[in-house]
């Protein structure tokens, strides 16, 4: 099993604008086929946020996810991972509502505050069809917040649920501080940490910051975690080579970035995952499926999810 690395992909996020890309999913519809086309091409996970169907705005209401959940829940055996990010502006209440109700195998939770910036994006994209999407970009006052009392709340919600975590960390920090929750009884392992590199606000993608997280976490965690990377916007492919030639995991997808080569959007979700597929391969290393992956991380089950 050491030699399985597990693909996770993010099919639309909340960063991300429909005018960006057509191929970024918003309808129901849409996030349901992409959540299974990158299942069918080798992701073990799927990491889910919801969008108003008409203008392609973040919505984190729990009935915006159900009809999605229906469709993946039937059509595909992937593990399905339901944000507590949901959007930067909205409170931990609201985040935490869609996983709080259908009980997933896998929530992401976010270990720290931080600057969460996007503006840059400007550069390369000048018009935008909805009258949000030009606000929520160009919005240079964002604080990600997520407190200790925030992070508490919402492993105190789930915590009859049986749902595991994704623990994103975008700083070093973020590491020390799922170090104290472990230390606190409040979370167990094997923790599955997701480090974010290359986003605006957070650590940089050199291959040296990508180390320096890798040598805290082994050093504040040793053999009670599972290592995983994402890389922002055109970070994403050389951060997922530099976690599979290490022996970590990697999360790809249109929520963390757009692209699939140097100038060239990705065509879908699926075709980031086949991507990633290629490396992991290239390597002599397999891909895991969706059962191997519950095993790795000790997840309950997909028949739980309650939709």
């Amino acid at each position: 099993m050491s030699r399985k690395i597990i693909i996770t992909c993010a099919v639309t996020g909340a960063i991300h604008t429909p005018s960006m890309s057509k191929a970024l999913p918003v309808t129901p519809q849409e996030i349901a086929d992409a959540a299974v086309g990158a299942a069918e091409a080798g992701a073990a996970i799927v990491h889910l946020h919801a969008r108003n169907p008409k203008t392609g705005q973040p919505d984190q209401s729990p009935e915006a996810f159900a009809p999605f959940l229906k469709i993946i829940k039937q059509r595909s055996n992937a593990v399905i991972n339901l944000t507590t990010g949901g959007s930067p502006t909205m409170t931990v209440d609201e985040r935490v509502r869609p996983a709080a109700v259908y009980k997933p195998e896998v929530a992401s939770l976010n270990m720290g505050s931080m600057n969460f910036a996007f503006f840059g994006m400007l550069g390369r994209f000048k018009t935008f069809e909805h009258e949000w999407e030009r606000k929520h970009v160009e919005n240079k006052d964002i604080v990600f917040r997520n407190t200790f009392a925030d992070i508490e709340y919402v492993l105190n919600t789930l915590s009859g649920s049986g749902t595991r975590f994704e623990f994103e960390c975008y700083d070093t920090a973020h590491l020390y501080n799922l170090k104290y929750f472990l230390d606190q009884g409040l979370v167990k392992a094997p923790l599955f940490i997701q480090t974010v590199f290359g986003l605006q606000g957070g650590t940089g993608a050199h291959p040296e910051d990508v180390l320096h997280m890798k040598r805290t976490a082994d050093r504040l965690f040793g053999d009670q975690y599972v290592w995983s990377v994402l890389g922002a916007g055109r970070n994403q492919l050389p951060i997922a080579a530099m976690s599979a030639a290490m022996g970590g995991n990697i999360r790809v997808g249109l929520e963390d970035s757009l692209w699939a080569a140097p100038g060239r959007m990705a065509e879908s979700n699926a075709e980031q995952v086949r991507l990633a597929r290629k490396i992991i391969e290239g390597l002599g290393l397999e891909v895991a499926s969706p059962d191997e992956a519950r095993k790795i991380l000790d997840l309950k089950g997909g028949d739980t999810l309650q939709v």
